[in-house]
C-alpha cells in the first residue's frame, strides 16, 4: 500500500457528471458513531511519507515521525498504520532482515535508533492506536540481487526469489518462504505492543503485460492436488493469511489482524457474486487473493478495501463498491473500514471530482448509510499534513467534530 500500491494500478479515472447518488450523498453528514476507525497510512517505501529523505539524523527522523503523530491527533484521527517492512527489510532491530535503506540510504546500516519502538510508544502516549504494516513478499523495487545487503536472506537463498516486472519478489509458492516471512514479521509483534498487524494489497504481484511470474518449479513440486495454477496460488495466499492470524494469536493474544486489498474482488461479469464494476484488475484472478473469502470466513479481524475512485466513476463507482463491501461484511464479525484516496484530492491529472474539496466528505456521508462501515483510513500521512485543497480539513469539519475511540 501506498506510494507503490496506490499509484499505477488504480484504474484510469474518468471525469463524469455529478450523479444522483452523489447529490444525495451531499445532503448532509449522518450522525457519527461513538467508536469508529479514523486512520491514516504512514508509508515508508521510497520515502513516500516518512522519513522525508534517507540519511537524516536520528533526531531529525524522530522529529518528523512525531509531527505525523501530532497531526493525526489534531485531525481527531485515532489510528496510524505504520509501514515497518516495506521491502523485505525492517524499521526495528530485526534478527532476520536488514535495516531499511529508506532510513540511512544504505540497506543494513543501523540508523542509531528504533523507529518502530518509538512509534508505538509515542502513538500510545497520544491515545493513538499503532498498526504495524508489513509487505510479505516484496523484496526490492529493482531486479538486481547484488544491490541488496550482503546479509539479505534473498542473497543467501536465491532459489526463493522471482524476478518479475523489473522487481524482486519472494515466491509465495514455497513453504519455506511462507514460514520465513511469518517469522520475520512476528518478531516485531513479539517485541512491541502493536495494536494490529496490517497487510496491504501486495500478494502475488500486479500483472505486467507480456511477462510471466516464473513459479514453474514450485508448482511442479506442490501444485499437483489443485485444478490449476491459479487455484494453487490462491491456496498459497490463503495459507499465509490463516497462518499469520494463528501466529499473531500465539505471540501476542488480542492483537488484531487486518488487510487492505485492492477494492475490486471480482466484476459481476466474471462472477455473479462480484461488484457491478468493470475493473481491469480483479484481486481473485490477478493477485490470487480471495479477499471475499477472508472476510466471509472471518479469518481476519478487519478489512480496508482501497476504494480509490470517486462517487459516480464509470468503471468503479465508490457508491457501488461501498454497498458491495457492506454486503460482504454483513454478519461476519469482520469489521469493515473503507480506504480513501486523499492523495488524489487536488492532484494534477485527476478528474474534476477530485478537484472538489467536498468529494471525500461526501464519501463519509454516503458510507454512513451502511451500518457495516465502521470507519475510514486515508492514504496517506503526507497528504493529511499538506491537504492542498482542504479536502481533509472538510472531512474533519463535517465528520470529526469530536474525538472517537477506534472500534474494538
Amino acid at each position: 500500500m501506498r506510494r507503490m500500491s496506490r499509484r499505477a494500478f488504480t484504474l484510469a479515472a474518468l471525469a463524469v457528471p455529478v450523479t444522483a447518488a452523489r447529490g444525495a450523498a451531499a445532503a448532509g453528514p449522518a450522525p457519527r458513531a461513538s467508536a469508529e476507525m479514523r486512520g491514516m497510512w504512514l508509508a515508508t517505501v521510497g520515502n513516500r511519507d516518512w522519513p522525508s529523505r534517507p540519511g537524516l539524523t536520528a533526531a531529525a527522523q524522530r522529529k518528523e515521525l512525531i509531527a505525523h503523530l501530532d497531526r493525526a491527533v489534531r485531525d481527531r484521527l485515532n489510528t496510524v498504520i505504520f509501514q515497518v517492512r516495506p521491502t523485505a527489510d525492517a524499521l526495528w532491530p530485526s534478527p532476520y532482515e536488514p535495516w531499511s535503506e529508506y532510513l540511512t540510504g544504505t540497506q543494513g546500516r543501523n540508523p542509531g535508533w528504533d523507529p518502530l519502538g518509538t512509534a508505538v510508544k509515542e502513538a500510545h502516549a497520544r491515545g493513538l492506536r499503532l498498526h504495524a504494516w508489513f509487505n510479505p513478499y516484496r523484496i526490492a523495487d529493482h531486479a538486481d540481487p547484488s544491490r541488496l545487503a550482503a546479509s539479505h536472506p534473498a542473497r543467501k537463498h536465491p532459489g526463493w526469489v522471482v524476478r518479475y516486472g523489473g522487481r524482486l519478489y519472494y515466491n509465495p509458492g514455497l513453504p519455506e518462504v511462507r514460514s520465513f516471512v511469518q517469522r520475520a514479521m512476528l518478531d516485531a509483534v513479539a517485541r512491541y505492543p502493536v495494536d494490529a498487524v496490517h497487510f496491504d494489497d501486495y500478494f502475488y504481484p500486479y500483472p505486467v503485460a507480456g511477462q510471466t511470474f516464473d513459479d514453474d518449479d514450485a508448482y511442479d513440486r506442490y501444485g499437483g492436488a489443485f485444478t490449476g495454477r491459479a487455484a494453487w496460488r490462491r491456496d498459497n495466499i490463503d495459507r499465509l493469511v490463516r497462518e499469520t492470524a494463528a501466529g499473531i494469536r500465539r505471540v501476542r493474544p488480542g492483537t488484531r489482524f487486518g488487510i487492505s486489498p485492492f477494492g475490486v474482488w471480482r466484476n459481476a461479469s466474471t462472477d455473479s457474486r462480484g461488484s457491478d464494476t468493470r475493473a481491469g484488475v480483479q484481486t481473485y484472478d490477478d493477485l490470487h487473493a480471495d479477499t471475499r473469502k477472508w472476510v466471509r470466513s472471518h479469518w481476519i479481524d478487519y478489512v480496508v478495501p482501497q476504494l480509490y475512485w470517486h462517487i459516480g466513476h464509470a468503471t468503479a463507482d465508490y457508491a457501488e463498491l461501498a454497498a458491495w463491501w457492506a454486503g460482504v461484511a454483513k454478519g461476519t464479525g469482520t469489521q469493515l473500514y473503507l480506504g480513501e484516496a486523499l492523495y488524489k484530492a487536488g492532484a494534477a491529472g485527476q478528474p474534476s471530482a477530485w478537484q472538489d474539496p467536498v468529494e471525500l466528505s461526501r464519501h463519509l456521508t454516503l458510507a454512513a448509510r451502511h451500518p457495516e462501515v465502521r470507519g475510514h483510513v486515508f492514504f496517506a500521512a503526507r497528504d493529511v499534513a499538506a491537504d492542498p485543497i482542504g479536502a481533509m480539513g472538510r472531512v474533519v469539519a463535517d465528520h470529526y467534530g469530536r474525538t472517537a475511540k477506534p472500534p474494538c
